[in-house]
């Protein structure tokens, strides 16, 4: 193990930075509805240790017990694309941005499967899932706005992971 992933806050309050927002988003925690989120900032600036904190909070450590799998997809032209994600039984990480303009293919596909498939832990505390699509700024209009049609659909948490410059 990585000596910072060791070392990483596994809790909101134990964050050093922007306490106050650590704070508010322990608060959305005891609510049962959870708005989408947007989280921004530069390389290195923790938005994905908070991101697990928050999923921590909402489900327990067992968001950290994760796994990494190739999900396969194929384009109205059939052309087949892989993709590398990120799961534990609460949420999915994914990068779609890493297929290129094949993005939208990705986002639509994801957010579906996601949607229409149970909860795999069936006493979870949550009625919502959680997507976290990092990378969200370099994702093409086409895939942006099937992501708006799709959310709208589907009552889904979404976390984006930008990296502002």
């Amino acid at each position: 193990m990585l000596w910072a992933d060791k070392y990483r806050p596994k809790e909101l309050l134990s964050l050093d930075y922007h306490i106050p927002q650590a704070t508010d988003l322990k608060n959305l925690t005891k609510d049962g509805d959870f708005p989408h989120l947007l989280v921004y900032g530069p390389l290195g600036a923790g938005k994905k240790t908070r991101i697990m904190c928050l999923l921590r909070e909402l489900y327990g450590p067992g968001v950290e017990r994760l796994k990494m799998e190739n999900m396969n997809f194929t384009t109205p032209s059939n052309k087949k694309l892989e993709i590398m994600t990120v799961s534990s039984n609460y949420h999915i990480e994914v990068n779609p941005s890493d297929v290129g303009i094949y993005d939208r293919v990705v986002v639509m596909n994801i957010i579906k499967n996601v949607a229409q498939s149970q909860q795999l832990n069936v006493n979870a505390q949550r009625e919502f899932k959680v997507i976290i699509l990092t990378d969200a700024d370099d994702l093409t209009k086409d895939a942006q706005h099937a992501l708006r049609r799709t959310m709208e659909n589907f009552q889904l948490l979404f976390g984006f992971s930008p990296n502002a410059v």
